[in-house]
């Protein structure tokens, strides 16, 4: 009678045994499942102009379909031998620890009081998690204008040559009204400057 092992290695091939799982290739030569949403899944909108939204369009796919990537692609490896980075800092324990001492004996020689030791942080205040920020209760997002950025830039601009006008009239009746004259072509400089430190503020 053939015990469970004789059968297994009858059943399969051994040298496939220990391998990796054999993974199915997914749409368009994909390594694995598209995880892409699907239409009525989508939610990302743009904005389309004159204050419309549209669904976003779907991103390109990448050139690298199929291709598995190395590790040592994606991560960052070791660029010393193990166990260097511990000897370099036990080293800077120590050098710190004898500048210290150092310090403390040049004190007593001195006749003054020895330097105070730093504060070092315990455990349980490294490990501690910091307290995320507080949000306002009153705070609401800003709702989508619907308007493209060429919309957005053309307002703004328009608001700000508006604004200009505004500084430039007040600072040439101030220039006006503190010489009683009209601005000529250095006064209407000074005006300039005045109005674009305005401006820039």
């Amino acid at each position: 009678m053939k015990t469970f092992v004789q059968f297994i290695n009858e059943a399969y091939d051994p040298e496939v045994q220990g391998r990796s799982q054999i993974r199915k290739t997914g749409e368009g030569g994909r390594v694995g499942a598209n995880r892409k949403k699907s239409e009525p899944e989508k939610r990302r909108m743009k904005a389309a102009g004159g204050g419309k939204m549209v669904p976003a369009k779907d991103y390109k796919p990448r050139k690298d379909i199929g291709s598995q990537r190395q590790r040592s692609e994606r991560e960052q490896q070791p660029t010393q031998a193990r166990g260097s980075a511990r000897e370099t800092q036990l080293a800077a324990a120590k050098a710190e620890r004898k500048k210290a001492a150092q310090a403390r004996i040049a004190a007593k020689k001195a006749g003054k009081a020895a330097p105070e030791k730093k504060a070092t942080p315990t455990a349980s205040e490294l490990l501690k998690k910091k307290q995320a920020k507080k949000v306002n209760p009153n705070y609401k997002p800003a709702k989508a204008s619907g308007k493209t950025r060429a919309e957005r830039d053309k307002i703004r601009g328009e608001g700000e040559r508006y604004l200009k006008s505004v500084f430039k009239q007040q600072e040439t009746d101030k220039y006006k009204k503190a010489t009683g004259q009209a601005p000529d072509k250095k006064g209407k400089m000074k005006i300039a400057g005045r109005v674009n430190r305005r401006m820039s503020t």
